[in-house]
């Protein structure tokens, strides 16, 4: 498996910001935030339910890379997560990290109480972060952290943040179905992102039998990033399953157009370049281009929309456990309750085709073709301007129109091949 990433030289970012806030603050101060170090903490399972005094609506996304730079400004944040989340998410270790001096001092202070100390059976919430980690290989050079010669996971995570930054990160370190099978087991996750798969869509086996355990049996989202090249994204391993959301890119910098190095006929196409942080210091920022921050940032835009709904709903849960009775937004008023299919089909019908009159054929792209441009970015692009009408579809705001005849009967077609695919092959 390799991750899906082409770095550019491309300028453009508008960064996706929003101020918002905890709801509260917890009840009780963890005592040892300000010591520096590794604490045992939370057990496996969700002791209580929250109630009224530290409940908040709130949504975990699970991107599984590389590693990630806990280091970094871009995952910071003053607030502390309540008891009960740590406890949700089974955390066993608390780190406490160094908050003086470069990436390389900050690491080295904090080998002997942290890093050292990560097996590949602890979940580490990184106090002073959004950042709650597991590494479940033994093999890795540095459990969770991004290896100072990476930084693809860095990245990733920081593109869900973009579109969420209020999002709860339950990160991954892996390429495996063990990686998956992490998050996919973990009742509190609602989408996991994978950004890596095999060069060229080969149609060869990778980690569609543990997305199909995230998807079809716990009721989770599943953004799969297609392959940086033009090959169609059915056969992908990562972006073709029928239960997966596959994603391509769209130049969304320079004429809004089909990348001509993105998969063809996925589920929707998303930004492609982004400004994101560096995984070997603490507040720096590289422009970087593919599908691998396309496929987070769709993450982050469905997390958004979740966690926007679970307040409407006064559904101050997550996942899409048994116990919540299959439902992404457990509605406890008069919000109809959310599943996966109703979100998956209300991004659809966000998605848009942007117009061919606006390709600059300097720039290297496709044009939007005005004859089957499913074909090429599958239902439509989706980006920040998507989430009010998802939002506004699944309240009972103002609902959405359904999509033109010709589009349907294109990715019904896409649907049907890659359900007989995949059947085959699973």
């Amino acid at each position: 498996m390799q991750p899906r990433e082409r770095d550019t030289g491309a300028s453009w970012f508008e960064r996706a910001m929003r101020a918002s806030f905890w709801a509260v603050m917890m009840s009780v101060l963890m005592i040892s935030l300000s010591l520096s170090g590794c604490f045992g903490g939370g057990e496996d399972t969700l002791d209580v339910e929250p109630d009224e005094v530290d409940a908040w609506p709130y949504s975990v996304v699970a991107p599984i890379d590389t590693g990630i730079n806990v280091y970094h400004v871009h995952f910071a944040m003053n607030e502390t997560y309540p008891q009960w989340l740590l406890d949700g998410l089974g955390v066993t270790m608390w780190c406490n990290l160094t908050q003086e001096g470069s990436w390389t001092e900050r690491y080295e202070a904090d080998r002997s109480t942290c890093w050292d100390n990560i097996t590949s059976q602890d979940i580490v919430w990184f106090v002073g972060t959004r950042i709650i980690g597991t590494t479940p290989d033994d093999e890795t050079d540095i459990p969770i952290l991004d290896d100072p010669s990476d930084g693809h996971g860095t990245a990733v995570t920081g593109s869900v943040l973009d579109a969420n930054p209020d999002a709860v990160i339950f990160f991954v370190e892996g390429f495996s179905d063990a990686a998956v099978l992490a998050a996919a087991n973990q009742p509190l996750v609602d989408i996991i992102s994978t950004s890596f798969g095999p060069i060229g869509s080969i149609p060869v086996p990778g980690i569609e039998d543990a997305t199909k355990v995230a998807v079809v049996q716990e009721g989770k989202i599943h953004t799969g990033a297609s392959d940086n090249t033009p090959s169609p994204a059915v056969q992908d391993s990562t972006a073709g399953p029928p239960w997966s959301i596959g994603i391509s890119g769209y130049a969304e910098e320079d004429d809004d157009q089909k990348e001509t190095m993105s998969g063809s006929y996925p589920d929707i196409a998303a930004d492609w370049t982004q400004l994101l942080p560096n995984h070997d210091d603490i507040d720096g920022y590289h422009v970087t281009s593919g599908t691998s921050f396309a496929t987070p940032r769709t993450a982050g835009i469905l997390s958004e929309v979740l966690e926007t709904l679970r307040g409407t709903g006064m559904d101050y849960g997550s996942g899409a456990s048994e116990e919540r009775g299959g439902f992404l937004v457990n509605s406890t008023n008069s919000l109809q309750s959310i599943t996966n299919s109703d979100l998956r089909e209300a991004l659809n019908l966000s998605a848009w085709y942007p117009s061919f009159s606006t390709w600059n054929p300097t720039t290297g792209t496709l044009p939007i073709s005005p004859v089957a441009p499913c074909t090429q970015v599958g239902w439509g692009v989706v980006n920040m301007s998507n989430i009010e009408p998802i939002i506004n579809h699944l309240d009972g705001t103002s609902e959405m129109p359904q999509r033109p005849a010709d589009v349907v009967a294109c990715m019904d077609a896409n649907q049907q091949i890659r359900e007989a695919y995949w059947s085959f092959v699973t």
